[in-house]
């Protein structure tokens, strides 16, 4: 059967308020067991990085995931919460001047900009090191094998081989294009490695099989695919209002995407065809699957 949009962009909207509320107790000012004190404008700055909206897509594929292979909505809440604090923490390091030089995220001032860099770094430092902390900790309700996989999972994803190692071919990128096949390693690094966790974190939490461990991660690299080429093709055509951040750098800056490549007919064809598969990906598990399958049509249709 299938979703309606608006039942799906409810759930999102449900999810990221969740996720929110969440974000906000776990950054209070109280330290916690083992801490000395939480330093107050170093708080603010991380507040600052997560508590400014956003869709919340990354924790809402962990929710949704979860919810497919039956696992427990609280913990994967907390997975997801997890999974945000890392991606806001990529998001100010990419916005310094040493690396994306952005003055704008999500219609606000950046944390360098609204702070400064040495508190960005700072800020971006400890939201990292939180995300696995969130996940470890005893309220994230888990066996310690779980556990072990997400951080795990969630350190490959994030580090050299995922992540990390996707900026640093991004920077490269300014320097020397890469070809197609260049260009296609270096964004399922950056982009897709976190949203190929997001699902598979749910099958992880969830102690589902590992043959539904493979479905699900083969779907999240096929959105973290389809997520980049819309990016790309907004990137192009969007404007900075609707974006919430700066539109056409790659171009400014001379860097190729697969949009700017082939073009925007190809973009939205490849956008077509990676959900489809998505679909297909999916299919085996019929109804139970709707949620994540309109995920992979916001995915490839969103307009900011």
């Amino acid at each position: 059967m299938a979703l309606s949009t608006s039942t799906f962009e409810t759930h999102l909207r449900e999810i990221a308020v969740e996720t929110e509320r969440l974000l906000s107790s776990l950054l209070e000012e109280q330290p916690l067991a083992g801490e000395v004190a939480r330093p107050l404008h170093l708080l603010e700055a991380m507040r600052h990085a997560v508590l400014n909206g956003g869709k919340r897509l990354r924790p809402f594929l962990v929710t949704a995931s979860a919810a497919l292979f039956g696992g427990q909505s609280e913990a994967a809440l907390r997975v997801g919460a997890a999974l945000e604090c890392l991606h806001c923490y990529s998001l100010v390091h990419d916005d310094l001047p040493a690396m994306d030089d952005d003055d704008m995220r999500r219609g606000l001032p950046t944390v360098h900009i609204a702070f400064d860099e040495a508190t960005a770094i700072l800020a971006g430092d400890s939201l990292l090191t939180y995300a696995f902390d969130i996940i470890a900790a005893p309220e994230t309700a888990l066996p310690d094998r779980a556990k072990t996989e997400l951080v795990l999972a969630l350190a490959r994803a994030a580090g050299l081989g995922g992540m990390a190692g996707g900026q640093a071919l991004d920077l490269a990128a300014e320097r020397q294009r890469p070809d197609e096949d260049g260009i296609v390693t270096l964004q399922a690094m950056k982009t897709g490695a976190l949203l190929r966790f997001a699902c598979e974190a749910g099958a992880i939490l969830s102690g589902a099989s590992q043959t539904d461990r493979r479905q699900i991660r083969r779907f999240g690299e096929v959105i973290g695919r389809a997520f980049q080429i819309a990016d790309d093709l907004l990137d192009l055509t969007a404007d900075a209002a609707t974006m919430g951040k700066a539109t056409g750098k790659d171009a400014a800056r001379g860097k190729a995407t697969l949009a700017s490549l082939k073009g925007q007919a190809w973009a939205e064809a490849e956008l077509e065809r990676l959900v489809s598969e998505a679909e297909a990906l999916l299919a085996p598990y019929g109804a139970r699957a709707a949620m994540l399958i309109e995920a992979a049509r916001f995915v490839a249709n969103r307009k900011s």
